[in-house]
């Protein structure tokens, strides 16, 4: 039996030597390009937008305003140590919600493919939850679980959750029926068939979900905070608002921008690995 799932893994795409290398090299090349350009642009789309709105300057700020907001400002350090920490928050805040979001959809897409009527049963109340706006549902589960971390996780969990629920579900589906069929025939059980056959083949879909769930993760995070808990940079900003500090909540917003960009092509790069042990077409089609 172990043979026989071994000559069936072996049978996945896999990388090896230097045909590989430089479809790997590209992709990460365009993965920095690609960051590079998306930082660009949204410096770009933000003067522009503070240029030809011509809006009020006591509430528009520009990048410059932000830069001398960190740099020369009369409280620049205490501005950078404060928004520095407040994000250290949210990132913690993020990545709770993106790592149970994310093992969450994993563990319920297994089971939809590992037990036919426990799909037919969850994913209408998971699409009738996915329907209700995440801001109705916060004071609920502010209300049964807290305003502390907990509560933090699953709001930012929420966000990770269903597009992960989905692609993972898709992956671990994709493998072809040769390879089912040959499982079944040395008499694998269906989680050995999982964990040999449909995990691997799943990985590609996994991680496209994960470069979806970071940004959305940051953003349930920014709304625990700003509706829940009163931390983090979703709190900072809502409390600049109310002092009229806008520089500081401009600052905000470009440090999150800036750093959500940063976390999407760094789960890219850590796809990359992936692509060329699991599916090597698509390292060198992406």
């Amino acid at each position: 039996m172990s043979a026989a799932v071994a000559e069936l893994v072996a049978g996945l795409p896999t990388a090896s030597g230097g045909s590989d290398e430089r479809p790997a090299l590209r992709r990460v090349g365009r993965i920095l390009a690609s960051l590079a350009i998306g930082l660009a642009a949204t410096l770009g789309v933000w003067i522009l937008f503070v240029t030809v709105l011509n809006t009020e300057a006591l509430v528009t700020k520009s990048p410059i305003d932000v830069w001398k907001y960190f740099t020369s400002d009369a409280k620049a350090g205490a501005n950078r140590s404060l928004i520095l920490r407040q994000l250290g928050t949210t990132l913690r805040d993020a990545l709770l919600g993106f790592v149970a979001g994310t093992i969450a959809a994993v563990v319920i897409s297994a089971l939809f493919v590992l037990r036919k009527g426990f799909e037919a049963t969850v994913m209408p109340i998971a699409m009738v939850l996915r329907s209700v706006p995440l801001v109705a549902m916060v004071p609920v589960l502010t209300l049964v679980f807290g305003r502390d971390i907990l509560a933090v996780t699953i709001i930012s969990g929420i966000i990770t959750f269903f597009p992960s629920l989905v692609n993972v579900t898709f992956g671990l589906r994709s493998v072809p029926p040769q390879g089912l069929d040959l499982m079944k025939a040395y008499g694998s059980t269906p989680i050995r068939t999982l964990l040999s056959v449909r995990l691997p083949y799943a990985m590609p879909s996994l991680f496209a979900s994960m470069r979806i769930g970071v940004p959305g993760s940051i953003i349930g995070a920014l709304l625990a905070e700003w509706l829940a808990t009163g931390k983090g940079l979703g709190y900072y900003m809502l409390k600049a608002q109310s002092l009229f500090d806008y520089t500081g909540i401009w600052a905000a917003v470009a440090i999150l921008t800036f750093t959500a960009l940063v976390l999407y092509a760094l789960v890219g790069l850590l796809e990359t690995p992936v692509l060329a042990r699991f599916d090597p077409e698509r390292l060198r089609e992406g």
